[in-house]
């Protein structure tokens, strides 16, 4: 057996533990600030790298029930990110899934590291490497992204060039995911014509989740079967998720009866991290531009 004066202090470790908590909390306070100040809300930072550090500082000072706390703390921060970074309720919803599973399992690799396991130690430097993500332009993966609607609709070509030339109108949101959302969708439209320099104006209005805004488009291209659309203004909350790139339709006669109508979108993604924000916002952005088609009486 070990001699007494051979057995750890309990509060020596504690001590330690404090240290190193309050260490780590220090510079995620500075990670934050240094954040926010730089504009840099939508990196990756905030959404893997502070709830890594988080997470480190909380379960260090934790003895009892450590995920319930990480879980609380988390709810809190997230609510907060709401009101005082001016958040979205979408925005939020949306990531919270990620910030909640980098907690929680940076929880479960603290706990295996104080009991032994040192070979977890790696993946922390590893969040913390990812969490840098978008902090800086050239620090981004894959930014530029695309979306293609495709839909075989039982019109001829002439039926389809008619409708598109009447313009967008406001329509009641099919898509299940969006309508789960509460998705803001335009409740009012100006505009028609396919014609060069023809405008569309989107207009949202104000509500719980969202401030409102408008997005203006404008035909910067035109042949027989194609328009291609630019983006002239988006005053709405989306500009703070993605920015606009351009937009394209096209459509050909598949028979006598039917035609294929293609939309296609491409955007710059503005949240970081890239493997998760890539894959949910490309699948929102198709859900939206079913929705366009909609809107266009294209179904």
């Amino acid at each position: 057996m070990p001699a007494p004066g051979d057995r750890p202090d309990p509060r020596a470790s504690l001590r330690a533990r404090l240290v190193v908590a309050i260490a780590v909390a220090i510079l995620g306070a500075i990670a934050f600030a240094v954040t926010v100040l730089d504009g840099r809300t939508d990196s990756a930072m905030v959404f893997v790298g502070l709830p890594t550090l988080l997470a480190v500082a909380l379960t260090l000072t934790s003895v009892r029930n450590v995920y319930g706390r990480v879980t609380k703390v988390v709810t809190i921060a997230l609510l907060l990110t709401a009101v005082f970074l001016h958040e979205g309720f979408i925005c939020v919803v949306l990531a919270a899934p990620l910030v909640y599973a980098v907690a929680l399992g940076v929880t479960a690799i603290v706990q295996a590291i104080r009991r032994g396991n040192r070979r977890y130690a790696l993946l922390l430097p590893l969040l913390l490497i990812s969490g840098g993500e978008g902090l800086a332009p050239e620090a981004r993966i894959n930014p530029e992204q695309a979306t293609t609607v495709v839909r075989v609709l039982p019109l001829t070509v002439d039926q389809v060039t008619a409708r598109l030339a009447e313009g967008p109108q406001p329509t009641a949101l099919r898509s299940v995911t969006l309508r789960m959302l509460s998705m803001p969708t335009p409740l009012q439209v100006e505009g028609d014509g396919l014609d060069l320099g023809d405008r569309w104006m989107f207009a949202y209005h104000g509500s719980a989740h969202g401030p409102g805004g408008h997005i203006v488009t404008e035909v910067t291209e035109r042949s027989a079967q194609r328009v291609g659309f630019g983006f002239v203004e988006d005053t709405t909350i989306n500009a703070r998720w993605f920015h606009w790139r351009h937009a394209a339709v096209t459509w050909r006669a598949v028979d006598a009866g039917h035609t294929e109508v293609t939309l296609d979108i491409a955007y710059e993604r503005r949240l970081d991290p890239f493997w998760y924000f890539g894959p949910l916002q490309e699948t929102l952005m198709h859900s939206g531009g079913e929705h366009l088609l909609d809107m266009l009486n294209l179904r």
